[in-house]
């Protein structure tokens, strides 16, 4: 596992001890030794995780991890890991209650630092993962992972080929389909002899995914081209 790392810590003997322990495990490691400074570096982008100490010269890091939360206007959802050396445990409540995702007590041991930035990023990995597998679209929900979709919380019957046929049209939600694009782009299936078997299909995805079959809200007909799946929600 490797990653870009800042550390927004006032004690440069710190940061380069950290440094010199993560480097050899992948990290690459960027030190702001205030708050601005690596409110600055975030908003550059390309964190993969922030290393946060609770006191610095500046403002108060819960006031960085306010800021990089965005609760005042968004700036970024990098993970945080909260460093404190404060004993009252009030002060890492509010800090997983402003976005942290985790903190850790100075002094610390590098070995158990370096666990937990794998732990939260082995967790930012999956939520990833997941989020690109998991179409929301209004109160329609298509998981992709699992070949499962719902409507308002409540699963629908559909077929792996209507399944495979509603992804398509989602995917490309706004674009007018004909019936041969969206063949196209379930390439790989069995398909049938006559582009009107589409049609067949679209009426039964229709009668599992809209409030009313026959009044259709996502999946609209063009007379005469083929389909198109509405950007319009619910």
């Amino acid at each position: 596992m490797s990653g870009k790392l800042l550390l927004i810590d006032d004690d440069s003997r710190l940061a380069q001890m950290v440094s010199d322990y993560l480097s050899p495990q992948g990290f690459e490691c960027t030190h702001a030794g205030d708050g601005q400074t690596g409110l600055s570096r975030v908003q550059e982008g390309q964190i993969d995780l922030v290393v946060l100490d609770l006191m610095l010269p500046d403002m108060d890091g819960l006031q960085v991890c306010q800021r990089i939360r965005g609760l005042h206007g968004h700036v970024s959802q990098v993970p945080i890991l909260m460093l404190t050396a404060k004993g009252d445990p009030m002060d890492r409540i509010i800090g997983l209650e402003l976005g942290a995702d985790d903190y850790l007590p100075k002094p610390f041991e590098p070995r158990e630092l370096l666990a937990r930035i794998k732990a939260i990023l082995r967790r930012k990995t999956g939520v990833l993962a997941h989020a690109k597998s998991l179409m929301i679209l209004g109160g329609l929900e298509i998981d992709r992972d699992a070949r499962r979709v719902a409507v308002h919380g409540q699963v629908c019957d559909l077929t792996s080929y209507q399944f495979d046929l509603l992804v398509a049209l989602a995917e490309r939600a706004g674009r007018v389909l004909t019936r041969d694009q969206i063949m196209e782009a379930v390439r790989g299936r069995e398909l049938e002899a006559f582009d009107r078997s589409i049609d067949v299909h679209m009426g039964r995805i229709r009668a599992a995914i809209e409030v009313d079959a026959k009044d259709p809200k996502r999946i609209l007909t063009v007379r005469g081209v083929g389909y198109v799946f509405s950007k319009q929600q619910d």
